[in-house]
């Protein structure tokens, strides 16, 4: 059971500015509705330019949070754009491999690079929620279905299944203080939809935020993440991804199917898709060019065998499930379900 949260801003600081305050004042109340003792990282609330100038910081909340016996839980505040810019201040002395621990550790969206991080310095992690998008929702409590694995984690340090989401919701386009209480646009959702491939097929899950993945191997963004990136060598080889599940969400900058493109061709080239067994693909937000992505994903993969599942409630687009990455996995398309080893 987790009783003490750790809250870090690992990527972006927008969690310690005055126009989110009303959003940081609920999701701390929530919190301690549950019971939890909530431990805000040193840096955590340093604001956007502050977090944005201070790599080294981010780093050290990080180490901290993973040394103090007393937290159970590392919750990311939100994602961001440059968490790479960390990896020195993790890898050079071994920080980061001395400092892991069987503690939970849950974020999305450029936290993938985190989890990427941890995954090297031998960490299983939880992909899915973080602090500012799920917990401080502005509705009058957390979506219900991100609300239960969010209470499943709290309550049991895992996950033991996931199954798909009877709604899913626009995009909030309006954050402010007049919000509070309101629910956003809801629809009614599909299942998971098998593209191809057998329905059932297995494998621990890794990836993320296809947008963070593009931008390990284009210098598009940042000019030196893909060189520090492949310095510390912090992609997977093509036999580290033998048998493994590979997931891929698509962020709110809504990537435009040619850059959709080539992403996944970096991914081919890299051999991801030669090595898993199949491949999880979250619902884009808002449904943003979901019948491209859809058609594109066959056509990159050029091979009908390897499962695709899409339609996953995971990432950015709500609500939001939660999935363990480095746990055995069966996905199991005609019975709707993902299921975890303990």
């Amino acid at each position: 059971m987790i009783k003490t949260v750790g809250i870090v801003s690992l990527s972006s600081g927008v969690l310690g500015e005055d126009f989110v305050k009303h959003e940081l004042d609920i999701g701390l109340r929530r919190l301690e509705e549950y019971g939890l003792t909530v431990r805000m990282m040193p840096h955590a609330l340093k604001g956007l330019a502050y977090v944005k100038e201070h790599p080294e910081e981010r780093a050290a909340d990080l180490l901290e949070a993973l040394r103090d016996p007393e937290i159970d839980m590392i919750l990311c505040a939100i994602g961001g754009d440059d968490t790479y810019r960390l990896l020195p201040y993790l890898f050079d002395h071994d920080e980061l491999k001395n400092a892991v621990s069987g503690k939970v550790f849950l974020g999305f969206s450029d936290t993938t690079v985190n989890h990427f991080m941890l995954r090297k310095a031998g960490m299983k992690t939880f992909y899915g929620q973080s602090f500012l998008p799920d917990v401080c929702e502005l509705a009058p409590e957390m979506l219900p279905y991100t609300k239960t694995y969010f209470e499943e984690l709290l309550r049991t340090g895992g996950i033991r299944a996931v199954t798909p989401s009877g709604t899913w919701y626009e995009e909030r386009k309006n954050f402010g203080v007049d919000q509070i209480g309101t629910m956003p646009v809801a629809h009614e959702n599909r299942g998971f939809e098998l593209l191809q491939g057998s329905p059932v097929f297995s494998g621990e899950i890794l990836g993320g935020c296809i947008d963070t993945l593009y931008d390990f191997f284009y210098p598009e963004r940042y000019a030196d993440m893909p060189a520090l990136c492949a310095r510390y060598g912090l992609f997977p080889s093509a036999e580290e991804w033998r048998g493994k599940i590979l997931l891929l969400e698509s962020s709110e900058e809504r990537m435009p199917p040619e850059k959709y493109r080539r992403a996944l061709e970096a991914l081919k080239g890299a051999g991801v898709f030669g090595a898993v067994s199949g491949v999880l693909v979250g619902k884009p937000i808002d449904g943003a060019y979901e019948r491209e992505y859809r058609q594109l994903l066959p056509e990159v993969i050029d091979d009908p065998a390897l499962p695709v599942l899409c339609n996953l409630s995971i990432g950015h687009a709500a609500p939001r499930c939660i999935l363990p990455f480095g746990v055995p996995a069966q996905v199991d398309a005609n019975a709707q379900i993902i299921r975890f080893a303990e």
